[in-house]
């Protein structure tokens, strides 16, 4: 029966220790630019998939999560439910792909300065990351964890 307890409490732990964020970083914005973007990229260490379904930031009035979508000669962006980061692998949040963005920010982001954001999954609940601010013009990361 002790073992049985301890299998149920083991499996209502959140999963959170196998989820890692790598290289959180945002690009600076222009000033009275109401919005930015976010990318990192996600690694499921778990044996389960998870799912990025949310994020919020005190840098911001709300988070969503992008795709890019290409229709005919245009391309745009849509908010979607979700991002699935598949057990043993990752996903990447990344110009011009998936993205976080952030509405309505509070100032505009400046190289150099960490905004606070608070990712929240299906299984490993809510994780926080500090995203690094690059350049207005930056593609990727130019900072090293």
């Amino acid at each position: 029966m002790r073992f049985l307890r301890f299998a149920l409490c083991a499996l209502a732990l959140p999963a959170q220790a196998q989820v890692e964020i790598e290289k959180p970083w945002a690009r600076a914005t222009a000033p009275g630019a109401a919005v930015a973007g976010g990318y990192m990229t996600i690694r499921n260490k778990g044996s389960a998939p998870d799912r990025l379904v949310g994020a919020s930031s005190p840098a911001a009035a709300r988070v969503e999560l992008h795709v890019h979508i290409k229709e005919g000669e245009v391309v745009r962006m849509r908010e979607v439910a979700g991002f699935d980061v598949p057990a043993g692998g990752a996903f990447e949040l990344k110009p011009g792909g998936a993205h976080l963005m952030f509405m309505q920010i509070k100032r505009p982001f400046k190289e150099g300065e960490k905004v606070r954001v608070k990712l929240k999954f299906e299984r490993a609940g809510e994780i926080g990351a500090e995203f690094h601010v690059g350049r207005l013009s930056e593609s990727a990361p130019s900072h090293k964890h």
